[in-house]
């Protein structure tokens, strides 16, 4: 066994060094050997050389180095294609369609799967995504949607690069902490486009561009896959339910007319993203006047509109009846419009910088120049931070100019809303037209938040101003950060409307198909007030207006503003009634006595109600009054009886009342809701009673039975 000393000597005795002389010879030997045996062997070509050791060393210093460098080099390449591209998908909006689906995805889940989303409460944000399920449904009715989704699809060239500015990051690491799902921006149409649509006349328009490119919108996400929203800042107006009157004990119902439809818009883009709409979201007024109806009109311009009441069973309630009251006002032909004096007086404050926003904005103002005639003037005026005139009063022939300076507004700066409206004013009264329309039209996200700010000074300052002819309307654009309360106060007391553009086909919808209704205005200060006959009615209850409510007195007061009428517009408010004897009453009869009631005398006791509305025409400030007389030969004894616009009307009140959780509506199923609507869809030119159906599939499957 050998000693473990003399192993440790021997590993620490150093390997002495080659001789120069022994590596020579073992060289030699080696190579005599080698060649000794390979003597025979063939070596290729003569005319090749042999590899040397040399060569092989030099090769493999140059691949070592081709190896390190290839990877690094790449790697700079790649560096700031991925950070340009990951920059355009955080800019990207989240989708602005996509209800089918929506429908689809959830109509692939187990029927036996209870839906999980429940209503979001008042203090919870508007548009939290809530998982559901739901059981296949019939998409026919929903088919024609897609082609309203058609014109959200245009794009255009990109438009000139913005200044960087730290408004426009912070807008940008916003979109990142909301988990912004990415697809193609709504960019700016081209100057000669206008919007895609499903008729035929929009398609016809769609195809008369000079170029167009149609992309596909990206599928949404499943309900249950769609990434939660960030804090959302919305300000919206929190109001009650109508309560149930007794007609004995309060007889009389007054209210301001509502052509306002900013909150269907809401409820659309909530549902769209997976989520039930709050409750203070829902105007059913709103809702109902969105759509258009073939009332019946007045014969000549002398009256400006015509009212149509009507009565029928309640498809929810068997103990009660509707009375169903439709204005339809009179329709200017296009020859005969007045000249138009607009100016829009549009928010680029740093909110603005999000595709929703401005980029949409462009393309919607662009729509409108196009429809306007020759001799219109459009004027321009920016707010952010400091208001400024970009365009002075032009004339709509100029087209190229007004588009341009459309073209050229960027985002940046926050918002002097004060110093705008007085300046689009002062501009509107620069080039007032004498018994012509003269309207300022607002586009913002409502965040006013430099100057008058406060609603009530907003309000006064608005006052003021219309007194001069000059009318005010207000688009919201965006969302999580919209100023709803704001933008009805502008609306209600600027003599104009208000609506919530969220899509370029709401823009066409708004600017292009309405835009008659919307700038040119035939009746003013619009106010209705209903005395029930208690002989005939326990009980009654006003669906919607909650925010347009009105005192008895203010009905002949010509001092107080109301709402008002657009050309060839209608508006529709519908009563739950209950008469009297039905079984259906809900507040119990005075004890001690009832109050004094005048019932009309005898030869009024078939009588219902008594529909009285004062108006004024737009240039005068005396108001006219129209009565109507409800009684049983305005009735009809079934439902199915009534006409089609008004079946339809109702299904969207009842859909109203059923996202607001209303008791009225709580046993009434999505499904009778979507039975009434399918039957009563008629003619459908634009698919906007087809995207209703949609809409209402898929509040039934987020919210379930409820």
């Amino acid at each position: 066994m050998v000693d473990d000393n003399e192993l440790r000597k021997l590993r620490d005795t150093a390997v002495p060094a080659p001789g120069e002389s022994a590596k020579a010879r073992a060289f030699e030997a080696a190579m005599r050997a080698y060649d000794q045996e390979n003597i025979s062997v063939t070596q290729g070509s003569a005319a090749g050389l042999r590899l040397t050791e040399r060569a092989q060393k030099l090769w493999s210093e140059i691949m070592q180095k081709k190896l390190i460098a290839t990877p690094a080099l790449a790697g700079l390449v790649a560096l700031p294609i991925a950070g340009y591209a990951a920059f355009h998908l955080l800019r990207e909006p989240s989708p602005f369609g996509g209800d089918q689906k929506i429908t689809e995805t959830l109509a692939d889940k187990p029927a036996s799967v209870k839906p999980l989303a429940k209503q979001a409460p008042r203090d919870q944000p508007i548009n939290e995504p809530l998982a559901a399920t739901a059981p296949t449904t019939d998409k026919k009715a929903g088919a024609d949607v897609e082609s309203r989704d058609a014109a959200d699809a245009l794009v255009a060239p990109p438009p000139p690069p913005k200044p960087e500015s730290t408004a426009a990051g912070s807008a940008q690491q916003s979109a990142q902490e909301r988990g912004v799902l990415a697809e193609p921006a709504p960019a700016p149409l081209p100057l000669n486009n206008t919007a895609g649509a499903p008729s035929a006349s929009r398609v016809a328009r769609m195809q008369a561009g000079e170029s167009k490119l149609m992309v596909q919108q990206p599928a949404m996400a499943p309900a249950d896959q769609i990434a939660p929203q960030g804090e959302n800042r919305n300000r919206i107006e929190d109001f009650k339910t109508n309560p149930i009157h007794a007609a004995a004990e309060d007889p009389v119902s007054t209210f301001s007319i509502d052509v306002d439809t900013a909150s269907y818009s809401f409820v659309r883009r909530s549902l769209k993203e997976g989520a039930l709409p709050r409750a203070d979201t829902v105007r059913v007024e709103e809702m109902i006047n969105y759509f258009p109806y073939d009332w019946k009109g007045p014969d000549s311009a002398s009256t400006p509109f015509n009212s149509t009441v009507s009565v029928m069973p309640t498809p929810w309630n068997a103990h009660t009846k509707l009375m169903h009251v439709a204005i339809k006002g009179f329709d200017i032909k296009p020859t005969e419009q007045p000249k138009a004096n607009l100016v829009f007086l549009i928010d680029v404050s740093g909110s603005m910088d999000e595709p929703d926003k401005l980029p949409l904005l462009q393309s919607a103002f662009r729509l409108l120049v196009n429809k306007l005639k020759p001799d219109d003037t459009v004027s321009i005026v920016t707010y952010a931070g400091d208001a400024g005139t970009v365009l002075e009063p032009t004339k709509a022939s100029e087209k190229d100019k007004i588009l341009n300076a459309i073209d050229k507004l960027t985002p940046g700066g926050s918002t002097a809303g004060e110093a705008g409206i007085k300046e689009a004013y002062r501009l509107a009264q620069k080039s007032f037209v004498k018994d012509g329309v003269n309207r300022v039209m607002l586009a913002t996200d409502g965040d006013f938040n430099v100057g008058q700010s406060d609603d009530d000074d907003l309000k006064r300052l608005i006052e003021q101003e219309r007194k001069s002819g000059v009318f005010l309307s207000v688009f919201g654009f965006g969302h999580d950060n919209l100023n709803d309360r704001m933008m009805q106060t502008i609306a209600q007391n600027g003599n104009g409307t208000a609506a919530y553009i969220d899509t370029l086909a709401e823009a066409e919808k708004v600017l292009v198909e309405d835009a008659s209704s919307t700038l040119f205005p035939i009746a003013k200060d619009v106010k209705i007030q209903v005395e029930f006959n208690p002989s005939t009615v326990s009980e009654y209850r006003l669906i919607g207006y909650e925010t347009r409510a009105l005192n008895r007195e203010d009905f002949n007061n010509d001092h107080v503003d109301a709402g008002d009428i657009g050309s060839g517009h209608s508006v529709t408010a519908i009563y739950e009634i209950t008469p009297k004897g039905s079984g259906g009453e809900q507040i119990d009869p005075l004890r001690y006595g009832q109050a004094t009631v005048n019932n009309g005398g005898v030869a009024n006791a078939d009588e219902y109600a008594f529909v009285k509305i004062r108006y004024k025409l737009p240039n005068e400030d005396v108001s006219k009054l129209i009565t109507t007389p409800v009684t049983s030969a305005n009735e009809v004894s079934s439902f199915d009886q009534a006409g089609t616009d008004q079946r339809f009307s109702v299904a969207v009140a009842a859909f109203g009342q059923k996202l607001r959780d209303e008791d009225a509506t709580a046993k009434f199923g999505y499904d009778k809701i979507m039975e009434i609507a399918t039957a009563a869809r008629g003619p459908d030119p634009f698919g906007y009673r087809s995207e209703f159906l949609s809409l209402v599939r898929l509040a039934s499957a987020l919210g379930g039975n409820r």
